[in-house]
C-alpha cells in the first residue's frame, strides 16, 4: 500500500521484490494484455533477489516457451542463462491417469467425481500444488489464463472441499454399499473406497494448507495486468472484487501498452488514442489510489527472448520516463554538432592568433 504522505505510489514493482516473505505471486488479467511477458519479467527480477524461482503457466494456450524462446514441459526446467530460475507448463484439464486414478477404480469413482462440477480441475490443481510443495523454491510465480479461468483456479480449494464433503456424506449415507460395490467389481483393497477417500483426504490437507497461504498477505499477492481501455478496466475491477471476496491480497496493477505523449507526433489517430488512454488512466488512478500502479510503454516490437525481457525489466523497477522533443537523440545530436562548430571556430581563431604572433 502507499504510505500516508505519498499521494501517488512509486509506480514500480519494487514492493514485491522487497517483500522477501512472499511464496506465491499470481499474475492475471484479461486475455491479450501481456500477462506472460509481465510474469516472465517478474520471475527474472525475483531471481535476482531470491535463491530459487519457479514460474508456472496454467494457461492451456502456453506462451512461456515463446516468451523465453525455450521449450518447457510439465517438469520444471532451468531457464537458459540462469542458475536459479525454473519454468514449467501444466495443463489444468487433467486426465484420469495423471491423477493416479486406476482403471478398476475408474468405474466406481469417475462417475461420482464427474458429478461434482470442477472437481477434476480441482484435483489436478491439488496434485500440482502437492508436487510444488515438495520442491524447495523460494517463490513461485503463476502465469494464469484469462480472468474467468483464474477465478475458477482460485475457487479450487472450496470446490475440492465441497466435493469431498459430498463424497463423505455419500459414504455415511450408504454405509458399506461402496465397499460392496468395490468388491463386486473385483477392486483390490489397495484401490478400494477407503484407499480412495484416504487419498482425497490427503489432497484436502494439501489444498487447505495452500488455501491458508493464499489468504496470507505475507505469503501471497496477485498482480493485475491490464491495458488502458474500457473492457480491460472493467475486467480489472471485476478481478479485484473477486480477489477481495476470496481474501487474496492485491495491491499492484501493471498497465501495459501505454502510448506516451510526444510533441513531435502528428498522427491524428495516435493523438486520439492517447486522449482515450489518458481518460482510462485517470480512472485507474482514481479507483486504485492506494495501489502500486506501473505503466509500461507500447513498443514497436515484441518482447521475446531472455535479453529482450531483461532490457524491458528496467521499466518495472522505475517509472518509465519518455523522451520529449527537448531530450530526444536528434536534439542531442544537434547540440553536439553546434558545440563542434563552435570548437572549430575557436580553433580557427586560435590558429590565426598564433600565426599573427609568429609574424610579429
Amino acid at each position: 500500500m502507499a504510505s500516508d504522505d505519498q499521494e501517488i505510489p512509486d509506480g514500480s514493482v519494487r514492493n514485491i521484490l522487497e517483500q522477501d516473505t512472499l511464496k506465491w505471486v499470481f499474475v492475471g488479467g484479461k486475455g491479450g494484455v501481456g500477462k506472460t511477458t509481465c510474469s516472465s519479467i517478474l520471475s527474472i527480477l525475483l531471481a535476482s533477489v531470491r535463491s530459487s524461482v519457479l514460474i508456472i503457466s496454467t494457461d492451456p494456450a502456453h506462451n512461456l516457451s515463446d516468451a523465453f524462446q525455450q521449450r518447457f514441459t510439465k517438469t520444471p526446467t532451468l531457464v537458459n542463462g540462469f542458475t536459479n530460475l525454473y519454468a514449467m507448463e501444466v495443463d489444468p484439464n487433467v486426465e484420469n491417469e495423471e491423477i493416479g486414478v486406476n482403471d478398476g477404480m475408474d468405474s466406481v469413482f469417475s462417475e461420482l467425481a464427474n458429478a461434482i462440477p470442477g472437481i477434476d480441475e480441482a484435483m489436478s490443481f491439488a496434485e500440482m500444488l502437492k508436487l510444488v510443495q515438495t520442491m524447495d523454491y523460494s517463490v513461485i510465480v503463476f502465469d494464469t489464463a484469462p480472468t474467468g479461468h483464474t477465478l475458477r483456479l482460485l475457487q479450487f480449494p472450496s470446490t475440492l472441499e465441497k466435493g469431498l464433503q459430498k463424497m463423505m456424506s455419500l459414504k455415511n449415507k450408504f454405509g458399506g454399499l461402496l465397499s460392496q460395490m468395490t468388491r463386486l467389481f473385483g477392486i483390490d483393497d489397495e484401490f478400494g473406497e477407503d484407499a480412495l477417500l484416504g487419498r482425497l483426504e490427503g489432497m484436502k490437507d494439501v489444498i487447505e494448507q495452500v488455501n491458508r497461504q493464499f489468504k496470507d498477505p505475507d505469503l501471497t499477492t496477485f498482480v493485475c495486468v491490464c491495458i488502458p481501455e474500457f473492457l480491460s478496466l472493467y475486467e480489472t475491477e471485476r478481478l479485484v472484487q473477486e480477489l477481495t471476496k476470496f481474501e487474496i491480497d492485491t495491491h499492484n496493477i501493471i498497465i501495459n501498452q501505454v502510448l506516451y505523449n510526444d510533441e513531435d507526433v502528428e498522427s491524428k489517430l495516435l493523438k486520439a488514442r492517447m486522449r482515450m488512454q489518458q481518460k482510462y488512466l485517470d480512472q485507474f488512478y482514481m479507483l486504485y489510489d492506494d495501489f502500486h500502479i506501473t505503466k509500461l510503454p507500447l513498443l514497436p516490437e515484441e518482447v521475446t527472448g531472455v535479453e529482450a525481457l531483461k532490457a524491458f525489466s528496467t521499466h518495472f523497477k522505475a517509472p518509465y520516463q519518455p523522451c520529449t522533443s527537448k531530450g530526444t537523440v536528434e536534439e542531442l545530436e544537434r547540440r553536439i554538432a553546434t558545440l563542434k562548430e563552435q570548437l572549430t571556430d575557436a580553433e580557427a581563431e586560435l590558429e590565426k592568433l598564433q600565426k599573427g604572433k609568429q609574424i610579429a
